[in-house]
C-alpha cells in the first residue's frame, strides 16, 4: 500500500530505488545475469513496461512467448529477491513503435486514441484486464506472495491532454476508475499527470525532478520519480549524450531532501537492443547504451571506460 511518505511493503515504509529493463530489448538467456546485476548495483525494484503490439501483434492472437515471456521475466526478478513495478500503459511510448499500440488497432472503426472514445477504451480495458488477470492467476502480486509492488496506467499523457479538450480529464477519469475496479491490491500510478485522480499516485519523470516535479496533488500520496533519465537514448546522427555519476546522484539526493522523495527509478538501467522493427524513427537499435548496464548487460565502465560525455547542467 501506501500512506503520504512512501510505498509500504510488509507494513513498513520503504526507500526504493528501481532500474528500468525490458525484457523484450533483452533474451531469457541474459535475464538472469541483468537482474543479478542490477541487484549487485543495489537497486530494490525491476521496472518495466509491458508491451501490447508484441503481445498482440494480430487481434485475438497472442504471443507470450521467447523474450515476450512476461511471466517468465517477472518470476526470475522474484526468485533474485527483488520487487516489481509493472507499467502496463498500455500507450508506453519508450521510443517503441507506435507507442505500444499493435497496428490493428489503426483499423478499428470509429476509433480515436487515448481519449473518450468507446471504441478505443473497450481495447484498452480488455488488455489491460488481460494482463492483470494474468498477473493474478500466476500469484504476481504482493498480497499474493508475488513481487509487484506497484502498477501503472496510462503513460505522460498530461503532454497531449490539452488537444483533446473536454474529452481528455474525462479518459483520465475512466482510465483510473478501470484501473482501480480491477482491484490488484496494489496501488496504482500515472506518471506526469498531475491531475491524476485519487488514489492514482502522479509521479516525475525527468532529469532533475527535485526542481520540477509539483509534488503528490494529496497528502495521502508519496513522491516517486518513475524515471531517473540516465542518459538520452540514441538518435541515427546524433553525437551521444552521456550524464554523469555525480550529476545523477547530486539529482537523486536533491529528490529526497526537496520533496521527500522515497521512490526513485533509474531510466533506463539496462537499455539492450531494439530488435527488429520496433525502435521508433529513427532511434538506433542500441538502446540507452549508456546506461549503468550496456546493451549486453556489461557494467558501462566496464565495457567502455569512463568516456567523457554530456553531462547536464541544472542550472
Amino acid at each position: 500500500t501506501n500512506d503520504g511518505r512512501a510505498l509500504v511493503v510488509n507494513g513498513t515504509r520503504r526507500m526504493l530505488f528501481s532500474g528500468e529493463m525490458h525484457y523484450t530489448r533483452s533474451t531469457p538467456e541474459m535475464w538472469p545475469k541483468l537482474i543479478a546485476n542490477a541487484r549487485k548495483g543495489g537497486l530494490d525494484v525491476i521496472q518495466t513496461y509491458v508491451f501490447w503490439n508484441v503481445h498482440e501483434p494480430v487481434q485475438g492472437q497472442y504471443n507470450f512467448e521467447g523474450r515476450y515471456d512476461l511471466v517468465k521475466f517477472i518470476r526470475e526478478i522474484q526468485a533474485q529477491g527483488l520487487y516489481v513495478s509493472l507499467r502496463i500503459g498500455p500507450f508506453i511510448e519508450a521510443e517503441w513503435k507506435y507507442g505500444g499500440f499493435p497496428f490493428w488497432l489503426h483499423d478499428v472503426p470509429n476509433i480515436t486514441f487515448r481519449t473518450d472514445n468507446e471504441p478505443f477504451k473497450q481495447h484498452m480495458q480488455r488488455f489491460v484486464t488481460q494482463i492483470v488477470s494474468m498477473m493474478k492467476q500466476e500469484g504476481l502480486y504482493y498480497p499474493q506472495g508475488g513481487p509487484i509492488i506497484i502498477s501503472q496506467v496510462e503513460n505522460e499523457y498530461q503532454m497531449v491532454e490539452p488537444a483533446f479538450g473536454s474529452g481528455g480529464p474525462r479518459y483520465v477519469r475512466w482510465a483510473a476508475e478501470m484501473a482501480v475496479g480491477l482491484q490488484t491490491g496494489v496501488p496504482w500510478m500515472m506518471c506526469k499527470q498531475n491531475d491524476a485522480p485519487d488514489p492514482i499516485i502522479n509521479t516525475c519523470n525527468g532529469l532533475i525532478c527535485g526542481e520540477t516535479f509539483v509534488g503528490p496533488n494529496s497528502p495521502s500520496k508519496p513522491a516517486l520519480w518513475t524515471e531517473n533519465w540516465t542518459t538520452r537514448y540514441p538518435i541515427y546522427g546524433n553525437d551521444t549524450k552521456l550524464r554523469s555519476t555525480e550529476d545523477i546522484a547530486f539529482a537523486v539526493a536533491l529528490f529526497i531532501a526537496r520533496k521527500k522523495g522515497s521512490f526513485v527509478s533509474y531510466y533506463m538501467y539496462h537499455g539492450g537492443t531494439n530488435f527488429g522493427r520496433f525502435a521508433s524513427s529513427y532511434v538506433t537499435t542500441s538502446y540507452y547504451d549508456g546506461a549503468p548496464l550496456d546493451e549486453y548487460g556489461k557494467y558501462f565502465k566496464e565495457s567502455q571506460g569512463m568516456l567523457e560525455g554530456f553531462t547536464y547542467n541544472s542550472n
